[in-house]
């Protein structure tokens, strides 16, 4: 039997989730999309309170299998199909209480940077690449790219990607903030499960409300944003981490979250 193309492995309150198809560099054919929806449903069944994003081998992901298209009877058919598990993977990572760490190793390539770009945070080593590449094939861009990436590093910058296909380096996604921090590229995993391990020890219900009010904040005026600011934060002040948060800030002393 053969491996599934999405790895889940549970490190304490850490869900790593690897796409394997190394050989293709993690090219997403239905399958991947399948088992990474499946592996994403797992992080919330199974309570992970981070989750770490990576690709196995030498690439985070060269993006979309275009030999699986071109083999299809049914491309508009089939590419329908995977995006839709796609999005229902990303929709269950970003609207999950979990923080999610992207560790990008080498390519993100279309659908492979579009997955980096929706996660929380990302890290990238210093070789990692990034680029559009969908209209260079002919097709426009998803995997809530057209979503994310405005709002992360402008509509210029976007319009510059998706038109033009240009290959960003680690330190340019840098700069343009589509990472956050740049490591060597032996240390990428191990600085993502670091930051997901402090994550997951933190305020994981307050994690969840910033995720939520920022995901919200796009389709509400402002008079809506802040009756929704008023809503999370009084009712987490309520809550056991709440409670614990506010009575070790008064005590001087390092808070012990549980989530709850």
């Amino acid at each position: 039997m053969s491996e599934p193309s999405v790895l889940f492995e549970k490190r304490g309150d850490v869900a790593l989730l690897t796409l394997n198809r190394p050989k293709s560099f993690n090219a997403m054919d239905l399958g991947l999309m399948v088992d990474l929806a499946a592996a994403a449903a797992r992080c919330r069944a199974e309570g992970a309170r981070a989750v770490v994003v990576t690709g196995a081998g030498r690439a985070f992901s060269a993006g979309g299998d275009l030999s699986a298209f071109a083999r299809s009877d049914d491309a508009p058919a089939l590419l329908r199909r995977m995006t839709d598990e796609l999005h229902h993977a990303q929709r269950l990572l970003a609207e999950g209480e979990a923080p999610v760490v992207a560790a990008v190793n080498g390519m993100a390539a279309g659908a492979g940077m579009s997955l980096a770009a929706m996660c929380d945070l990302a890290i990238a080593g210093r070789s990692a690449k990034f680029t559009m590449a969908y209209t260079g094939a002919g097709l426009s861009p998803d995997g809530s790219s057209t979503w994310f990436l405005p709002r992360l590093i402008g509509l210029r910058r976007t319009q510059e990607l998706m038109f033009t296909n240009r290959v960003l380096d680690a330190e340019e996604a840098l700069e343009w903030q589509v990472v956050h921090r740049v490591v060597d590229d032996e240390r990428v995993l191990d600085e993502a499960l670091e930051l997901a391990g402090r994550l997951a020890a933190g305020p994981t219900r307050a994690y969840a409300a910033v995720k939520r009010l920022l995901l919200a904040s796009a389709g509400r005026d402002l008079e809506e944003q802040l009756d929704l600011e008023g809503k999370l934060i009084s009712g987490l002040s309520g809550s056991a981490d709440g409670q614990e948060g506010i009575r070790a800030f008064l005590e001087k002393r390092k808070p012990v979250f549980e989530g709850r």
